[in-house]
């Protein structure tokens, strides 16, 4: 072991007790490149990330121009920004009406906690609903709504008053009731392995929300910016959310998160108290631009047509006895094995040829595809050759 990979280990706390360690010295569109020279082609886009492809030219640009003119200089809502001022303008421009506020945060998570507290302090109530299987991030609020227990139980006690349904199961949305502030919702599930909900029952839990006056949150934190061939998920449902919450791919490759709601929502965390939410480094310019940037390059090249195109393509050619099933919807796929162990090993091999997969922590028996939208035909091909040798030799 080097002596970078020894301070990797020494001085960096870890996430898991086997991270994959690759030493990454340059990337490049749908390519990343080890301080080796090995290449490797990207099929997890930074988790969903780099949706228009590591160092989009145009991405980079935009930062470089930036960092000419100012980077952080006042908390998140007392000067006016311009680069947060467009973002916005652009970003609630292509969504539908009611959604026309948005507040910048750092992560995924920070929205997702903070659209919990919006959405309390619109409805006066206290109850939370989410999804069993589902994910949201792994702050407290975050942690509380979602459906996993193996990732909650050593971080009791969580938030009170929260109850579970089942994802895509008509039956449980009668657990949404008068009491209820808020029901978070993933339109596609990433983190259970890519379960894509039935149109009947987006429409029945969109309905159940209206009567109980419960607010709907759409967590498309993966699923936005083109990932499953449109703009964001809930377009394919015709199911509009009262909060949207956005991260990952919305920075263009740097931190940043989003919640999104109605003006005259979005001011009630003004007053009683002033600051109802409030963050130092949300709405940074640098992600702003990079974020600008990547949604016009998303937008002009229609990088959610080619989602839909390479996505059909990964489902043609994946064909093997040992795959049970591709689930997903535009590069947002999952690639059912129905055996962890062989997870990992075909993952391992696919490393070794310069490919690189990863799997879900809720769904240990399948690995995940969602590459940068710029993967081109060419890419597809060589990929589903490595994860088909991969297959034949994982014994």
């Amino acid at each position: 072991m080097d002596a970078l990979h020894s301070s990797f280990f020494d001085h960096l706390a870890q996430t898991s007790p086997d991270p994959i360690a690759l030493d990454i010295v340059h990337a490049e569109g749908s390519w990343l490149t080890a301080r080796d020279g090995k290449r490797y082609l990207d099929l997890v886009a930074g988790l969903a990330v780099n949706n228009t492809g590591h160092r989009h030219p145009k991405v980079v640009e935009a930062i470089k121009a930036q960092c000419d003119r100012y980077l952080h200089v006042i908390p998140y809502g007392e000067f006016v920004q311009e680069p947060q001022v467009r973002f916005a303008e652009r970003l609630t421009g292509l969504l539908p009406a009611g959604l026309d506020s948005v507040y910048f945060v750092n992560s995924g998570t920070e929205a997702i906690e903070a659209a919990l507290k919006l959405a309390k302090r619109i409805t006066g109530r206290t109850g939370l609903v989410g999804c069993h299987k589902s994910y949201h991030g792994s702050t407290h609020g975050s942690l509380s709504i979602t459906g996993n227990e193996a990732k909650k139980y050593r971080n009791r006690p969580l938030l009170p008053d929260v109850r579970f349904i089942t994802f895509n199961a008509s039956e449980d949305l009668s657990l949404i009731t008068e009491d209820t502030a808020a029901v978070v919702v993933e339109p596609i599930q990433g983190d259970a392995g890519v379960r894509v909900p039935s149109a009947d029952w987006m429409s029945a839990l969109g309905t159940q929300c209206k009567r109980t006056g419960a607010l709907l949150v759409f967590d498309e934190v993966q699923t936005g910016f083109g990932r499953t061939g449109t703009l964001f998920a809930f377009e394919r449902f015709g199911v509009v959310p009262d909060i949207l919450v956005l991260g990952k791919a919305l920075g263009g490759g740097l931190p940043m998160g989003a919640f999104v709601a109605s003006r005259e929502q979005m001011q009630l965390l003004t007053r009683d108290p002033v600051l109802g939410h409030i963050t130092t480094f949300g709405g940074h310019p640098l992600p702003c631009v990079a974020g600008s940037a990547a949604l016009e390059v998303l937008v002009h090249d229609d990088l959610t047509a080619n989602a839909l195109r390479m996505g059909a393509l990964f489902k043609e050619l994946l064909v093997h006895p040992r795959i049970q099933e591709v689930r997903g919807e535009g590069l947002m796929l999952a690639v059912e094995l129905g055996n962890t162990d062989l997870v990992r090993r075909v993952v391992r091999g696919c490393l070794e040829k310069g490919v690189l997969g990863f799997w879900f922590l809720s769904c240990p028996t399948a690995f995940r595809i969602a590459p940068p939208l710029v993967i081109r035909e060419e890419e597809v091909r060589l990929a589903c050759a490595a994860i088909q040798d991969a297959l034949e030799t994982a014994d």
